[in-house]
């Protein structure tokens, strides 16, 4: 078999056989088989795959299920390797259940060119734009900007994967109040540090931490008294400049070392200075989805200083928002909303049509306006899914972590790089569906045990390499002698379980990438490891399992070449991840 997924291979052959088998079904008319799946049972005891097809066809056919899988059933079997065995369960579901051949045919096409063994490229070179982290530069990356990057970087890496041309990309809010606050913290330690006294209640509404004390450090020895006892405004911009230059030096080494690593940042202030936000307001006002109006109050809130006045509004709701949405705040700037639409304009006329924008789920609110705003200035040629995320809950023993000294109020990825690495967190980021929210305990995260799934898939892959440095020393060169290993000698279930396992490594990219959700990479990793575990157990258990048998050397080079398919498929996982596979356990 060439193809690598074969769920894909199979669902395509049983699309078209029934679809040339209408008349045999009864049906009249063309059949509606975009619902149609095959995929794993629930149940492995079912079989090896499922088929809702039965079902799918029962109201358009006018029969019960169980005939219909009556007449399947033969037709299937003309499809499907020598030697599947049928059967029907539920309420129709048609299962296979493969010979043993197919697995071992399926375990020599990853051994012996586990190069080979990827994804279908679904892809075919289509351009993606990720955006992702942009954090407002006014201080250190802290946790929720960690799992957006983790989350972000992961989704990137999986497409392509499967053969999509991605674009990663960080907005820069620069253009903000904010940078004028960050600006103001740093004058007043500038100013603290030529001996002026800075109380605590003078940092009301600003930037308290450490951070800011060394960038006033830096910035007195860049500039000297230049901006001591200067009037704002004469330092404000030089200030705003600095301050974001030096910050997002530092963020861009943090996610570098967090493996993540973007080809382009767009500032938000240079959009402004390029007056895109005022050709986007012109491209919307030609299309008749600018006005002046007044907004109803926020329904089910209570908003004391709403005031119904007349607003520059978009017309977001004939694209789909619930609401129209203010473009001009009241005293004439531009609401944040709409250098956002000016960026995704200019995402736009840069050639990208398909947009993930990751945000976390405090910003729920801020969904439909986005998608509203890329479907007008696109004239609904592009489009942007908005991939959120929960939450983290950092913990020690169960105990909630303290905030850092340095940042003043959150932890940052810097605590976090530096007390448990890049692998740990990139892999525990990643083993929630992004919707749930994280318990990041730091004791549990570091601990050797099966309840650690860090470890757990990382172990895996470090055993495999011992007993593969095991067998170096027994058998010198062993690697040509696995290629060419009978494979049909692995016959025990939990042989059989992880045959199976590794087999669905196409699959489980696929899904993931066409789900827009990489955690299931990592759910699949966990699994392998956990079959592997198994095996390894029953080996322990019973002699006759054991990988390496120097007077049985035919079962052991076919059980290396089983343990050699593993450790690549742990690692072309782990590599999607960025996470270095590892070789040994410290």
């Amino acid at each position: 078999m060439a193809a690598m997924n074969f769920f894909s291979v199979f669902h395509k052959m049983i699309l078209e056989k029934i679809n040339h088998s209408a008349e045999l079904l009864g049906a009249e008319g063309v059949l509606e088989l975009g619902k149609l799946t095959l995929e794993p049972p629930k149940d492995p005891n079912h079989g090896d795959v499922s088929t809702n097809a039965a079902l799918i066809l029962t109201k358009q056919i006018g029969k019960r299920s169980s005939e219909i899988a009556e007449i399947l059933l033969p037709l299937f079997k003309e499809i499907m390797p020598q030697g599947t065995e049928f059967s029907v369960a539920g309420p129709g579901f048609i299962n296979f259940k493969f010979a043993p051949t197919f697995w071992h045919e399926h375990l020599a096409l990853i051994a012996k060119n586990p190069e080979s063994y990827q994804p279908t490229l679904l892809g075919k070179g289509q351009k993606v734009h990720v955006e992702y982290v942009s954090a407002n530069p006014t201080g250190p990356l802290h946790t929720g900007h960690t799992r957006n990057a983790v989350l972000g970087d992961a989704l990137a890496s999986t497409l392509e994967a499967v053969g999509y041309q991605v674009h990663r990309e960080y907005y820069v809010n620069d253009a903000g109040a904010q940078v004028d606050t960050v600006a103001r913290s740093i004058h007043l330690r500038y100013r603290q540090l030529f001996g002026d006294a800075i109380s605590n209640d003078m940092f009301e509404g600003l930037y308290p931490g450490e951070y800011v004390v060394d960038l006033a450090k830096t910035l007195k020895e860049r500039v000297g008294e230049q901006f001591y006892g200067a009037e704002e405004s004469a330092w404000m911009e030089f200030i705003r400049t600095f301050a974001v230059e030096e910050i997002m030096k530092e963020i861009k080494v943090d996610l570098g070392d967090l493996g993540v690593v973007m080809d382009t940042y767009t500032s938000e202030a240079a959009l402004v200075h390029a007056g895109k936000v005022e050709q986007a307001l012109k491209l919307l006002e030609a299309k008749g989805d600018v006005y002046v109006g007044v907004l109803e109050p926020p329904k089910g809130m209570v908003v004391e200083d709403f005031e119904p006045r007349p607003q520059t509004l978009f017309r977001a709701t004939a694209y789909g928002d619930t609401v129209d949405r203010a473009l001009k705040k009241s005293d004439g700037s531009w609401s944040y909303f709409a250098p956002d639409i000016a960026y995704h304009l200019d995402k736009f006329e840069r050639g990208y049509t398909d947009m993930i924008d990751v945000l976390s789920a405090d910003h729920m609110g801020y969904f439909t306006r986005i998608k509203a705003a890329v479907k007008a200035v696109s004239d609904g040629k592009a489009s942007v899914q908005i991939r959120d995320y929960q939450m983290v809950n950092f913990l020690d023993n169960g105990v909630p972590v303290k905030m850092s000294k340095r940042a003043g109020t959150f932890i940052t990825l810097r605590d976090l790089l530096d007390r448990v690495g890049k692998d740990v967190v990139r892999f525990i980021m990643l083993m929630r569906h992004h919707d749930v929210v994280i318990d990041f305990d730091f004791a549990k995260v570091l601990e050797n045990s099966k309840d650690n799934p860090v470890f757990y898939v990382q172990y895996a892959h470090a055993r495999i390499c011992s007993v593969l440095r095991h067998a170096r020393e027994i058998f010198g060169e062993w690697e040509t002698l696995v290629r060419d290993a009978d494979l049909s000698l692995l016959m025990d279930d939990a042989e059989f379980d992880l045959i199976k396992i590794l087999a669905q490594f196409p699959r489980a990219v696929e899904v993931a990438a066409a789900q827009r959700e990489p955690h299931r990479i990592a759910y699949y990793l966990h699994d392998v490891a956990s079959y592997f575990h198994s095996l390894w157990n029953r080996g322990k258990e019973n002699t006759q399992l054991r990988f390496i048998e120097e007077s049985q050397r035919e079962i052991t080079f076919a059980r290396l070449a089983l343990l050699y398919a593993t450790k690549e498929i742990l690692a072309k996982g782990l590599n999607i991840f960025k996470i270095t596979p590892a070789e040994e356990m410290r």
